[in-house]
């Protein structure tokens, strides 16, 4: 018998049938490979936090409120990533609006930022030489620089961020004081980590071949043997003077920074700051010509990646700095700066940079004694001179006398004698540091 649905089919006008090969997609997710899970952490909630602000409108004036809001986001159980990031943790972002608006006004576009600090993991460049024990990260093009700080930090920055938002929209941005671009609180395994996210003082193309930093003070004031027996040593005032160092700069760029060193300092007098040092950073151009221009070795480290088949482990591939700090920048109170190893392009002349990115950079005046480029800034501005501070000032007063030039001074004398010092070691003439 024949089948009555067949022979229907059989009258039908034959049909070309086109098969369609589906090909099995896995989801891309963005991973962030790193050899610790607190940079994990960091990473992934740098970029959540970038891309949460893209929804929020810019407002058209920061209100009190916003030097007072936060965000916070807790992670629990995470569903996809768990080789790479912990299965608990939580991500604070203090006064985002606020840094945002930092960083627009600093000429930092977002987008630049969340590659910088996403891409590749920062590199840990150790504990800080300092008393504080903070620990340095650096971004993989050496564009910015993480640095723990203690949760009394951040009660302090909290405590100036309105009066230092203000100062930045009153000088259009031009600084020599850290340019703070965000402050975050990390949760990883219970314990909280608080960091801070700062513009790299030196420079990712130009090598430094000398450091100094400087407090104005000659009491205690020069690098230990330790201190000296590093690759790039932290030379301090003394040091300074006896190596008769000198900043090389023409009349019109001299005025320049006088300027705003002069108008940064006030500005820290006025919150009752202290201790605060100025760090600078020679780039020898000669040397720098005979040690070429450093090549960037970082690899991405952050990528879209088939989560199905996997990705390859990216962390063997970034270049550490060693722990032992020989390429950071300290002093007796935990400052430091790591200097840049790497370079993410040449530069098209010795000595040139690009004054947008290297912001803290001044080139030695044409016909100077050395064709030098200088990266100069303040760094270690958030000491409050409070209790714990009046203390050490008595304590080291009795140990070396009223008269000694101690670091330890209240904010009005720390001020003037900090000014009165840089403006001597401006000068390309010896004598006057006679006077010291």
């Amino acid at each position: 018998m024949r089948n009555p649905e067949v022979s229907t089919m059989s009258h039908l006008p034959s049909l070309r049938s086109k098969n369609k090969h589906i090909k099995a997609v896995s989801q891309k997710r963005k991973l962030f490979r790193a050899n610790n899970p607190l940079l994990s952490v960091f990473m992934w909630g740098i970029n959540h936090s970038i891309n949460e602000l893209k929804y929020i409108n810019i407002p058209v004036m920061l209100m009190s409120d916003d030097f007072k809001s936060y965000s916070k986001v807790r992670i629990d159980n995470h569903a996809f990533n768990k080789e790479n990031l912990p299965s608990h943790f939580k991500c604070k972002e203090y006064c985002p609006l606020v840094f945002r608006n930092l960083r627009e006004r600093f000429g930092v576009d977002d987008s630049d930022y969340l590659r910088s600090l996403t891409r590749s993991q920062p590199t840990c460049c150790g504990p800080s030489p300092g008393k504080s024990n903070a620990r340095l990260l650096i971004s993989y093009d050496r564009r910015f620089v993480i640095k723990t700080i203690a949760s009394e930090d951040v009660e302090q920055m909290h405590h100036i961020l309105k009066q230092y938002h203000h100062y930045i929209v009153e000088r259009h941005g031009d600084i020599l004081l850290p340019q703070y671009l965000g402050m975050h609180r990390l949760t990883v395994d219970g314990q909280e980590t608080y960091m801070i996210v700062m513009r790299n003082i030196f420079s990712a193309t130009l090598n430094i071949h000398k450091k100094y930093d400087l407090k104005g003070s000659t009491v205690d004031r020069q690098a230990s043997e330790k201190e000296k027996i590093k690759e790039i040593p932290t030379y301090k005032d003394n040091d300074f003077i006896e190596h008769e160092t000198s900043l090389y700069l023409s009349e019109e760029v001299k005025k320049g920074f006088l300027e705003k060193l002069e108008s940064d300092v006030n500005f820290l007098c006025t919150l009752k700051l202290m201790d605060y040092s100025l760090l600078i950073g020679i780039h020898d151009v000669s040397l720098g010509q005979e040690e070429g221009v450093i090549q960037e070795t970082a690899d991405s480290g952050s990528e879209d990646i088939d989560t199905e088949n996997g990705g390859d482990d990216l962390s063997d591939d970034l270049r550490a700095i060693p722990e032992d700090g020989g390429t950071i920048s300290g002093d007796d109170d935990g400052a430091a700066i790591p200097t840049p190893p790497d370079s993410p392009k040449e530069p098209s002349a010795p000595g040139e940079f690009d004054p947008k990115v290297d912001v803290y950079a001044l080139r030695s005046h044409e016909g100077s004694e050395k064709d030098a480029v200088y990266f100069v800034a303040l760094i270690d501005t958030l000491t409050h001179w409070g209790t714990r501070k009046k203390a050490a000032l008595a304590a080291k007063t009795v140990k070396h006398g009223a008269g000694a030039e101690i670091s330890t001074v209240n904010p009005e004398m720390y001020a003037k004698r900090f000014i009165d010092f840089i403006c001597r070691v401006i000068f390309e003439g010896r004598s006057e540091f006679s006077q010291l």
